[in-house]
């Protein structure tokens, strides 16, 4: 059984070697570097649970500013990723029935994440493949404010697959395999 630190501990790793090393996501740099990304670990097994976290998670981002994102991470739930769709689509339900509609945002990653059209094997689903299943609560402003900054924000997907397939299947592999390191 792994500790709640070694989990977030792979999520970091992930989200500076990954996310912010392949330049996926322009915009997460900044926040890795001022530290205002929030990691939970879930605990309990029940979707009803897990749903009443991300609600908590929501009030937490209303009530401290200094938190510009939060990843929720599921490391013993959702392993179907099926079974994961169907979760992320609970939480965007709870987001618009509990009036946090344009004001966050709900992203999607998980360990076997693949596009629509996609076969299992192509290189482009890494760049939604992170080491557990996890939800990423954005600030919706914070959002409009760097898509609206940014030169050419409706080519980010396609410089992204077309970087993780440059790259390869096994290299993508390889690098979210190594963020299961153990780092002193």
């Amino acid at each position: 059984m792994l500790s709640e630190e070694e989990i977030i501990r792979h999520t970091k790793n992930w989200v500076i070697d990954v996310v912010v090393g392949l330049n996926f996501c322009p915009f997460a740099a900044k926040e890795v570097k001022k530290g205002s990304v929030h990691y939970i670990v879930a605990e309990g097994d029940s979707v009803e649970e897990h749903l009443e976290m991300v609600l908590t998670a929501f009030s937490q981002l209303d009530q401290q500013a200094e938190i510009e994102t939060t990843l929720i991470i599921f490391p013993d739930s959702y392993t179907d990723f099926n079974e994961y769709l169907n979760f992320v689509n609970a939480a965007e339900d709870e987001l618009a029935e509990n009036g946090y509609e344009g004001i966050y945002q709900v992203a999607s990653f998980h360990p076997e994440y693949l596009f629509s059209g996609s076969s299992p094997d192509d290189a482009a689903n890494y760049t939604n493949r992170s080491p557990y299943p996890m939800l990423h609560l954005l600030r919706e402003e914070s959002l409009s404010r760097v898509i609206d900054a940014h030169p050419d924000i409706d080519s980010i997907p396609e410089r992204n697959i077309h970087l993780a397939r440059q790259k390869g299947l096994h290299a993508m592999q390889m690098l979210r395999e190594s963020c299961f390191r153990h780092i002193s």
